[in-house]
């Protein structure tokens, strides 16, 4: 099963967009619970609610060897039937970016990954040619620093640079395999791109802590067969209580955001 079937599969077995990022803070976390714990039990509280979990590499790596160890044990951990995306960003050309495919879509095994389309073609096409796996690449990201470069006009027809991004991405879309990530705090440039490109998956970032206006970001960004569009929420859900009661809180949370956007699909 490639990664597009395996989306389409689980958002409507689930009635989910939601995809759970699994950015842990240990500072947030409850305490004396370790990273895999943690993930293991938001996993058990929400794995009926969510089309993907999105892991985003670095708060592993900055927890040292342990936790990435234990990023491996949740990844094999999460259900087969759900998406795994690996938030890793990565863009880098020749032999580098051959090593950090291999590295994303063999020793991590996810279905899909992050990427920066900065240096061109070459630096994605090893990710590419993995035709079973996905490649959300950053297009309007969700930081306020995003128009620093993203909103510059580009060339004599004055498109920005992030519609560039979209346009390119759309004609390397060879196998199908490819995606945007664009954020829910720009609602007007997601529903540009939405609207040009309706059937290229989207990954939303930027609802709940960020300040996205989720019923904007769901009537904008959401595809018509509602099989192609990954939502993301993090901190909202991973963190509605620091105590015991951790993972039942995260699962109220989720479920109540995974409602929300069903109610804005109708």
């Amino acid at each position: 099963m490639d990664f597009i079937e395996k989306l389409g599969k689980i958002s409507l077995k689930n009635r989910s967009l939601l995809c759970i990022g699994l950015d842990l803070d240990p500072s947030l976390m409850p305490e004396k619970v370790g990273v895999f714990e943690f993930n293991k039990a938001i996993i058990d509280a929400t794995a009926d609610l969510v089309s993907a979990y999105k892991p985003n590499i670095a708060f592993y790596e900055a927890m040292g060897r342990e936790a990435m160890d234990e990023l491996h044990e949740t990844i094999e951990y999460m259900p087969q039937d759900i998406v795994k995306i690996m938030d890793a960003k990565r863009g880098d050309i020749g032999n580098t970016a051959k090593a950090y495919a291999k590295s994303l879509f063999d020793r991590f095994n996810v279905d899909a990954i992050t990427a920066s389309p900065y240096l061109g073609y070459d630096s994605l096409e090893p990710f590419i040619e993995r035709r079973d796996r996905g490649v959300f690449i950053l297009c309007r990201t969700s930081n306020k620093g995003a128009a620093d470069f993203q909103s510059l006009p580009v060339g004599n027809e004055g498109k920005l640079l992030y519609e560039v991004v979209a346009e390119k991405v759309n004609e390397w879309n060879k196998y199908g395999n490819l995606g945007l990530v664009v954020g829910a705090t720009f609602p007007e440039e997601l529903k540009k791109i939405r609207t040009q490109y309706p059937q290229i998956p989207l990954l939303i970032p930027g609802v709940g802590a960020q300040g996205g206006e989720l019923e904007k970001t769901v009537k904008y960004g959401a595809d018509i067969g509602r099989q192609r569009t990954v939502i993301n929420s993090s901190r909202q859900i991973l963190y509605a209580s620091r105590g015991k009661d951790f993972a039942e809180a995260a699962a109220k949370a989720a479920r109540q955001l995974r409602d929300s956007i069903n109610k804005y699909l109708d």
